[in-house]
């Protein structure tokens, strides 16, 4: 059964991680492992190996995404699921960079907790029904634009998201300045955007995150 595969949660706030666990636990669901901070979720995942981790997002010490990654690294195969109050387009996008496929806002149902518990082991993707599906859509198409980028492009992009100026990348890189507005020109075009000033600067800031992936 469903309700057997193993289960560690984790949120750093101690009411909500008792709530979950009493309504998971109640429902008939296996919690081998509770934590509060995400060194201590990493740990368990890596000792206990369970089926499934449902993370709260921002946790002391290490966040969610990096959890995942520092598991992934160890070639873990536990499943996740992030748990967030967040609602902005750059955390999902985040997730999808990484290639995690579930993620719940915590003023969700149980019954959507159980659709998504189900649907993950299914190797299923399932988002919150707050996200439209537009919404889940456009996150894809952002991702599939920056997948045509080329290696010297992602490059530049990830320093323009550190707040470096073209004259700083060149020097770095040992180009020309010419040759890095190039490269600005060409992935303005590829990803889309508009050609007004500082226009690539400041979505490479605000999806700097996501950028730290590629």
């Amino acid at each position: 059964m469903k309700k057997e595969a193993s289960i560690v949660i984790a949120d750093d706030h101690p009411m909500l991680l008792k709530g979950l666990y009493d309504e998971l636990t109640s429902n008939g669901y296996n919690i081998i492992g509770q934590a509060d901070n995400g060194m201590r979720a990493l740990e368990l995942i890596l000792t206990l190996k369970p089926k499934l981790a449902l993370l709260d997002i921002e946790m002391p010490l290490l966040n969610a995404f990096e959890v995942f990654k520092m598991a992934r690294e160890k070639r873990t195969e536990t499943k996740f699921i992030l748990l967030s109050y967040h609602k902005e387009k750059e955390y999902i996008l985040q997730a999808r960079a990484l290639n995690i496929g579930a993620y719940l806002l915590k003023e969700d149902s149980f019954f959507t907790i159980e659709k998504c518990i189900e649907s993950v082991l299914n190797n299923e993707e399932f988002f919150s029904p707050y996200f439209q599906d537009s919404a889940l859509s456009n996150t894809k198409d952002e991702l599939k634009q920056l997948s045509h980028l080329t290696a010297s492009e992602v490059s530049i992009l990830k320093r323009i998201a550190l707040n470096q100026s073209s004259k700083a990348i060149a020097d770095d890189i040992g180009v020309s300045i010419r040759t890095i507005d190039k490269h600005r020109a060409n992935i303005i075009n590829k990803l889309g955007l508009s050609k007004s000033t500082n226009t690539l600067t400041s979505w490479a800031l605000l999806n700097k995150d996501i950028i730290g992936e590629l």
